[in-house]
């Protein structure tokens, strides 16, 4: 009778174990599937919205080829921008215009296997393309570091504030990103043990100890996928000068429900940069 009983209790426990282990094992060895979208085909330019720009290819440390648009602009500032990761540059266009209409010079790459560029992307990977792509600024288009302004956008964050770290810009812009990409992960997975098996990091606090510029700090309260805290803790974390922007909309469509709160508080933010460089 008894065992009648436990066995069918032990079935059911062995394969909650196994489906657990499984689901573990699956996720372990299918790390990358579940932090990069790329995608290859690039269906629209900036000349699509009437501006003028430079497909620009240059290569990382490594050797791998990087693909980018250069779009000039009036004002003396150069927007450096790494995006987040899913799609490649040119779902990025409404991004491009925006910050265009602010006046900005725009330089954005593309990732490692992401639209044009070879390879596969990696952690490591998309530092040595961001290094690759501020080293091209300066030893290429000869941009003075000063006039450069680092944006990442939620993966790019990490990514725009490693570059910030090690090559001192004028200024750091975060827009929805996280604290860390592990932490994300806990909070989405909180069944499984992320914190020991993950081997991917992008530790923006990390980063941010060791970044000197001015930094602007962009979250909305309705971020359905990277939450406000994230954003909140990035910005408590930060010892120097700083300013949190809260805007509104989900995490795909904040920056066009509040385009107009981004005009403003960049432009508005590009004057504190110029006066804190002891520009008149």
């Amino acid at each position: 009778m008894l065992q009648k009983i436990y066995l069918p209790t032990l079935i059911a426990i062995f394969l909650i174990i196994f489906a657990y282990l499984a689901t573990m094992t699956y996720k372990f060895l299918n790390q990358s599937k579940y932090v990069y979208f790329p995608t290859e085909y690039i269906g629209f330019s900036p000349k699509d919205i009437g501006l003028r720009y430079e497909d620009i290819y240059f290569f990382a440390s490594d050797g791998t080829r990087i693909n980018g648009w250069y779009i000039p602009s009036g004002k003396e500032y150069t927007l450096l921008i790494f995006h987040g990761n899913g799609g490649n540059i040119s779902d990025r266009i409404g991004l491009i215009k925006i910050f265009n209409k602010i006046g900005l010079s725009i330089f954005i790459i593309d990732y490692r296997g992401y639209g044009k560029s070879s390879g596969e992307p990696s952690e490591e990977g998309t530092y040595l393309d961001a290094s690759g792509a501020w080293d091209y600024l300066v030893k290429k288009k000869k941009v003075n570091p000063k006039k450069i302004i680092v944006y990442g956008r939620s993966l790019g964050g990490p990514i725009a504030a490693k570059v910030a770290k090690e090559s001192k810009p004028a200024a750091l812009v975060l827009d929805s990103t996280f604290t860390s990409i592990k932490d994300i992960g806990a909070e989405l997975y909180p069944y499984l043990p992320v914190n020991k098996f993950f081997k991917y990091d992008y530790n923006t606090i990390n980063y941010l100890k060791h970044v000197n510029c001015p930094v602007m700090v962009i979250h909305s309260r309705e971020d359905d996928y990277i939450p406000f805290e994230h954003g909140q803790k990035v910005y408590d974390s930060i010892q120097g000068r700083k300013e949190l922007v809260v805007i509104k909309g989900s995490h795909n469509d904040n920056i066009f429900v509040s385009e107009d709160i981004y005009m403003e508080k960049i432009d508005s933010f590009l004057h504190f940069i110029d006066k804190a460089s002891g520009k008149k």
